[in-house]
């Protein structure tokens, strides 16, 4: 390291590592900055430098460090005040909070150290003259600790009642502390009252909201409020990730998964973490986490995966189970040391409640992708009576009647009963039944036992049966793509079945699902030759061939119900392909409606969902959000996994399109649920993910999107997705990484994005990038790289020919250059570039629209350039030089002023705003009458904007008032400055 070798030097050093991140690194140059302080025989130096070490250690997983540097400084203290100047003087009274509490977090420091050293921090305190509110907050800690609850409440009584002084902890602590009490006792609504504040920004501090957000994970899911237990996870989590520090708060979020079916989730969570299993400077967060194992690896085994590999303590393989009793043993095994130092059983007994949670939700989607472990499947069973054997007969009777009736679960019924068959003896009949619906859950490779069942319907007298049997299996032909062989295959079947019904000798239903069969094999036809009018009248004759056997002699029979409802729906099909799509969704409609008549809600699911594209196409989107929303409605609990994540995710296109952001996160969110449930994760669930951190970036909710779009970007890819959507998300995730302050990283996403737009044929996206980079870079420090990228975005608004963007590129540029030293000739030339493009276009412009709005841009960049001129200067500057660069500035805004002026009252405020910065230079130029004069302008300028319309709350009263008030002390100043 450098040697240090001045106060001033160690104090740049020890600001630096306070910026590093937490950990023994940090700790480390700590210490070594302690040895340097040493040398420098300076007592303030040394204050200083274990003042350094011990907040370092407070946020670290060395806690248990503190006590020996913080009991040098008291010896200090006590040996020679005077050596500590206010600050230190502050800091040492202080950290005996952070020094109380971390004896309570440590076993070995006995309970009568502290509560001696709880007596002595009372007595310095009121020495000091400090209120006794962090006291009693100390003795709050204590007595919860070891769950003496009369004196936690008397101490919590005290805790508020004592005034707040320099010495009581933050707002922000002092809620969450108050808050957490509250929960702990089972009042979970006014813990998170108490907790409001806080979650919602009005109070931060270095580990909090963090804190809070993670505290009221398990509250929140108490209460049932769902939404916000998973908003709080998302953002909550982002913030306790980075910091080494936190892993009490990481537990919670460990917990979190564990009590709301993500436990996929938690394991990510314990894998990102390993050092959490072992670190021992902070017993009690070990405690909490190790706690929280315990809990989400007992789920883990309760769910079957006992055996499943999990993250664990370094140095060998765990098993789920394994891990189970690892972590209960290592987490008893500290409450009991807690517990001998309190002579309590409090702490094993919070421990073991805790492990013993159950869920309390049994999944909630939180958006970011984590599929659900999959326990191994249990052997399939057949049911029996309480005889122990199979009840053939009533499995048999109970298959019946639901394929009878269409109902679900049909074929899984008819296995069901072949099962609870094996060796049994039966008739043709049931075997026939048996071996067809064993064939449709088959599906194309069902063709064999279709002509098996023919048979056995044959041999047991019912010849349509096996004529309908046959016309199934030249149907699933077609499904495998041999449409010509399904064509040839049920022709012979057709003319059987109608000869066979003209002479009674067969059914309605049975000649109906021949009939039927040929209409979709000839419908599947039509779709392989697509416009082929012979193709599509043929399947068309066939379909309405259908409905004139079975339309208005259905009675009870759903079956034939049903046969009715898909003929419409057919019939719908076909008018798609000849290209008649209103006609299409008009027949797609009453198909689905006839289904749902027919009390066969969910067979209108495929229907509704084509209905809902068509109308999407036709630009009808209040029937494609109704379409859309019955087919959820109608697919209940048979809708299988990925069909609900394409209606979820249509449904959130549609109703985010007509700006319902909050509704459309929902959907999306459920669509990438279904879409991980049907191990869709890295195709839909990616575009789904996508499409929820837009949704939410809409509303404001930051940290969330954040957390969700990049959970989406490892899936996306342009050959799946499209280069356009890895962009978007890029760009996205930009935007909400510079909301959260998180410049260089939102540098870096909109950086990327730019790289893959620069090879698009258009290229404002690409200027836009650059340009977005260029801010990103230059809030994050990184001058030289900003720069860039401006110019790179000012080349290519050049190129596309846009003025506004060169123009706020050259300035933004001129800013940059102004930081560096030496570097205002260069941004003055890039401000009067920035005035010259403009005025060259206004000089260009073709019409009016875009005359005003140059105009506009113009006056803009003359005020900056009056503004960079002005803050060139230094505060204290005097002398010629400083003089003509203040006159110059004068120009410039003068300038601004009158550009603004020529556009009347639609540019007032930009006008009197110039007027203002004018008239604060014209006093600082020493011509007090001139300022005056400007004043008195702007007060005109805005009379008869007073009263109620700068009164109200709306943006232009903020404005016309501040206006004013500017005006007023400018007024002012020349009376106010001495001669």
């Amino acid at each position: 390291m450098t040697e240090i070798t001045d106060f001033d030097a160690l104090r740049e050093a020890m600001a630096e590592n306070s910026g590093q991140p937490e950990g023994p690194a940090r700790n480390a140059r700590a210490e070594e900055l302690l040895a340097a302080a040493e040398k420098l025989n300076v007592p303030l130096a040394v204050i200083e430098a274990l003042g350094h070490q011990l907040k370092v250690y407070n946020y670290s997983s060395e806690k248990g460090k503190m006590f020996v540097p913080f009991a040098r400084l008291l010896r200090m203290w006590d040996e020679r005040p005077e050596d500590f100047d206010e600050y230190e003087t502050h800091s040492l009274h202080w950290v005996f909070k952070w020094v109380s509490a971390g004896m309570l977090d440590q076993p070995h420091v006995p309970l009568a150290s502290i509560e001696k050293w709880l007596g002595e921090m009372e007595h310095r305190y009121r020495l000091a003259g400090y209120s006794e509110r962090a006291v009693r907050s100390a003795e709050h800690s204590v007595a919860t600790h070891v769950g003496d609850v009369a004196r936690a409440e008397r101490a919590y009584a005290a805790w508020l009642a004592a005034d707040r002084d320099s010495m009581a902890d933050c707002h922000a602590c002092e809620l969450h502390g108050q808050g957490w009490w509250q929960a702990e006792q089972g009042r979970d609504a006014e813990a998170l009252e108490l907790w409001g504040p806080v979650l919602e920004g009005e109070y931060t501090c270095a580990h909090e909201p963090h804190t809070a957000l993670a505290s009221s994970l398990v509250p929140l899911l108490r209460l049932g409020r769902e939404e916000e237990a998973r908003a709080n996870h998302l953002r909550g989590f982002r913030l306790v990730r980075a910091m080494e520090s936190m892993r009490g708060a990481y537990a919670e979020h460990v917990e979190f998964c564990a009590l709301t079916g993500n436990e996929a989730r938690g394991l990510e969570l314990l894998a990102e973490r390993p050092a959490y299993f072992t670190d021992d400077g902070q017993p009690q967060s070990k405690l909490d986490f190790m706690s929280v194992v315990a809990l989400l690896m007992d789920r883990l085994t309760g769910l079957g995966l006992g055996d499943r590999q999990v993250p664990g303590p370094a140095g060998r393989e765990w098993t789920a189970r394994e891990l189970a009793g690892h972590a209960r043993e290592v987490a008893l095994a500290l409450a009991a040391r807690f517990d001998e130092r309190n002579g309590t059983t409090h702490v094993s007994e919070r421990a073991r409640s805790r492990m013993a949670r159950q869920p309390l939700v049994e999944r909630l989607p939180l958006g970011v992708r984590s599929v659900r472990p999959a326990p191994p499947p249990a052997p399939a069973a057949a049911p029996v009576p309480a005889t122990g054997q199979p009840d053939l007969p009533a499995l048999l009777a109970e298959a019946r009647r639901l394929s009878d009736t269409l109902r679900p679960g049909a074929v899984e019924a008819w296995a069901a009963a072949a099962a609870a068959a094996e060796g049994a003896e039966l008739d043709p009949r049931d075997r026939a039944e048996m071996a067809d619906h064993e064939a449709m859950s088959l599906g194309p490779e069902g063709t064999g036992l279709f002509e098996r069942a023919a048979a056995l319907y044959a041999e047991a007298g019912d010849p349509g049966e096996a004529l309908a049997a046959r016309a199934r299996g030249a149907y699933v032909r077609a499904l495998a793509g041999d449409v010509d062989g399904a064509v040839a295959a049920v022709t012979g079947p057709y003319d059987e079945v109608l000869a066979l019904y003209a002479a009674d000798g067969t059914g309605i239903r049975q000649t109906a699902s021949v009939v039927m069969s040929r209409a979709r094999i000839l419908t599947r036809r039509a779709h392989g030759v697509e416009g082929d009018p012979a193709a599509l009248a043929e399947a068309e004759a066939a379909v309405r061939e259908v409905l004139a056997l079975v339309e208005g002699r259905t009675g009870e029979d759903v079956r034939l119900a049903a046969r009715v409802a898909e003929a419409r729906a057919m019939l719908g099909e076909l008018a798609g392909l000849a290209g008649d799509l209103e006609r299409a969704a008009e027949l797609f409609a009453r198909g689905a409606a006839a289904f749902t008549a027919a009390g066969l809600p969910w067979f209108a699911v495929e229907y509704e969902a084509r209905l809902a594209s068509l109308a999407h196409h036709l630009g009808d989107m209040t029937e494609a959000e109704r379409a859309l929303r019955a087919a959820l409605e109608h697919g209940g609990a048979q809708l299988e996994a990925p069909g609900r994540a394409q209606l979820h995710l249509q449904l959130a296109e549609v109703v985010g399109g007509r700006g319902e952001a909050v509704e459309a996160a929902r959907h999306a969110l459920e669509a990438a649920h279904w879409a991980d449930e049907a191990g869709e994760s890295a195709t839909l669930g990616a575009w789904a993910r996508q499409q929820l951190g837009g949704f939410l970036l809409r509303q404001g909710r930051w940290a969330e999107a954040a957390e969700v779009l990049e959970s989406a970007l490892p899936d996306l890819t342009a050959e799946t997705h499209g280069d356009g959507a890895v962009v978007q998300t890029q760009w996205w995730l930009g935007d909400c990484l510079s909301e959260l302050g998180e410049h260089r990283a939102a540098a870096e996403r909109r950086l990327q994005a730019a790289e893959i737009a620069r090879h698009w044929p258009e290229q404002h996206d690409h200027a836009t990038l650059a340009h977005l980079a260029g801010e990103s870079l230059g809030q994050a420090g990184l001058a030289a790289e900003a720069d860039q990228a401006y110019a790179r975005a000012g080349g290519l608004w050049r190129e596309l020919g846009n003025t506004h963007g060169l123009i706020r590129s050259l300035r933004a540029r001129a800013w940059l250059a102004l930081r560096a030293e030496g570097g205002l000739g260069e941004a003055r030339g890039l401000m009067a570039d920035a005035v010259r493009e403009c005025e060259a276009a206004l000089e260009a412009a073709g019409d009016e629209e875009s005359r005003q709005q140059l105009v506009a841009e113009l006056g803009h960049t003359h005020r900056q350039f009056g503004d960079l001129l002005a803050r060139s200067a230094p505060e204290d500057a005097e002398g010629a030089p400083f003089r003509e660069v203040f006159e110059e500035a004068l120009a410039q805004v003068v300038r601004a002023a009158e550009v603004f002026a020529s556009l009347g009252d639609g540019a007032l405020h930009s006008r009197t705003g110039a007027e203002l910065t004018a008239g604060r230079l014209e006093a600082d130029l020493g011509r007090p009458a001139d300022a005056v004069a400007r004043a008195r302008a702007v007060l005109a300028a805005y009379e008869g904007h007073g009263g109620a319309e700068a009164a109200d709350g709306d943006g232009e009263g903020e404005v016309v008032r501040a206006r004013r008030a500017e005006a007023e002390q400018l007024l002012r100043l020349p009376a106010e400055r001495p001669d």
